[in-house]
């Protein structure tokens, strides 16, 4: 999984849930083989990890999101991106999670099936009349519902949603997650959320749980513990992401599953969904983020006659602009409101000086006006990094 990843600057995050938890990571995501990684624990630790450091890399090419969403694990890791949980805090709690699902699955084991081509309705129907252990796990898309149980209930509730028109199971995974059978894993996550701080989310974060935004903290242990058991909303919280405004879709991570997902919630609407699986995305992701607004127009990035250019750092190191750029974009370089200019239209010409990465100069190669800068003050960067983001088109007169 981690291949593609260890030579990237991210990858420093590696080292530090290494030494949070007392476990080679790194082994993890490099070397380790099937038995390893087909344990919950491992798998789970592995999983949210490395999207951490692809969330790091994101963030790194000044990406800011205006809402943020996670499916079953990846709730814990919007958790961190948006700064509700530490990451070593995260680290911790994943592996107390995966510990904690682990132990309940081999004292009550089960199974999960995903059921394609039927209603939630007909789904739950098919839970109901299987008269056995079986429920809900996931409202993953419209036609795309996962359920969870016991093996022989899985199987009866398959063969009712045959019956009504639903295609022949798939099995996805050993352990009946989001069901009724993981109520013995609640104790010990319990009490590993009791030892951690939850912080104000920035943005707020939809529960998997009710498909609503939660920006209060102390809802968080509670919608966790309750995670565990309960059916996860996906294809609501894509809905409640959408009726909110989120207009591009991004998932981080490895693997892509959750894209397809989007796509199929959204399927009338005309939304750019992206996934970012290796450092190879990144270049692609930033031209979606300057190209977002043409695509949601179905049209394609020409970058023959794209506008905007990027001033990149020339070294690493705490960046720290010059005080007037920082005053007229005090939102990304973290200058109060009350202090900032009332415009952000600030004209740049070539060999402007930007700010410094230590004590390293940063000037412009280009003419234009200054849109934003990409970097907190005092953020580490790194030599190529964008920090500054400037339309080419700039107009005096305005």
């Amino acid at each position: 999984m981690g291949a593609n990843w260890a030579d990237h600057p991210s990858w420093e995050l590696v080292e530090i849930a290494s030494e949070a938890v007392g476990r080679d990571v790194s082994h993890l995501l490099l070397e380790a083989g099937p038995d390893e990684l087909d344990d919950v624990a491992g798998a789970q630790l592995a999983t949210f990890v490395l999207s951490l450091v692809a969330v790091d890399a994101a963030e790194r090419l000044g990406l800011e999101p205006a809402a943020a969403a996670g499916r079953s694990l990846g709730e814990y890791t919007a958790l961190v991106a948006t700064g509700a949980l530490s990451f070593e805090d995260g680290v911790r709690l994943v592996v107390a999670r995966g510990n904690a699902m682990r132990a309940a699955s081999e004292n009550a084991p089960g199974w999960m099936a995903t059921v394609l081509g039927l209603g939630d309705e007909d789904v739950e129907v098919s839970c109901v009349r299987a008269e056995s252990d079986v429920w809900i796990a996931s409202y993953d898309a419209p036609g795309h519902v996962v359920v969870s149980g016991t093996r022989d209930g899985v199987e009866r509730a398959g063969a009712f949603a045959r019956s009504l028109g639903a295609e022949p199971l798939r099995p996805s995974s050993p352990g009946a997650f989001h069901s009724p059978l993981m109520l013995e894993a609640r104790d010990p996550l319990r009490k590993a959320l009791s030892e951690v701080a939850f912080q104000d989310a920035n943005p707020g974060v939809v529960s998997n749980v009710d498909a609503r935004r939660h920006p209060d903290p102390s809802d968080w242990p509670g919608l966790l513990s309750a995670q565990l058991c309960a059916p996860i909303r996906w294809r609501q919280t894509i809905e409640t992401l959408y009726a909110e405004g989120a207009r591009t879709f991004i998932e981080l991570g490895p693997g892509s599953s959750l894209t397809p997902l989007t796509r199929r919630s959204l399927a009338n609407k005309a939304v750019p969904t992206f996934s970012i699986e290796s450092p190879l995305d990144l270049e692609a992701l930033f031209e979606l983020m300057i190209g977002a607004s043409a695509q949601l127009e179905s049209a394609p990035v020409d970058r023959s006659h794209m506008t905007e250019r990027l001033v990149v750092s020339p070294t690493v190191g705490p960046f720290r602009p010059v005080p007037e750029l920082a005053h007229a974009a005090p939102k990304l370089a973290g200058v109060p409101k009350s202090e900032a200019a009332t415009t952000l239209l600030v004209p740049i010409k070539v060999g402007d000086l930007i700010g410094w990465v230590g004590d390293t100069e940063i000037r412009s190669s280009f003419e234009g006006s200054l849109e934003g800068l990409l970097v907190l003050t005092g953020e580490r960067v790194i030599s190529g990094q964008p920090v500054a983001w400037l339309s080419t088109s700039f107009d005096p007169s305005r």
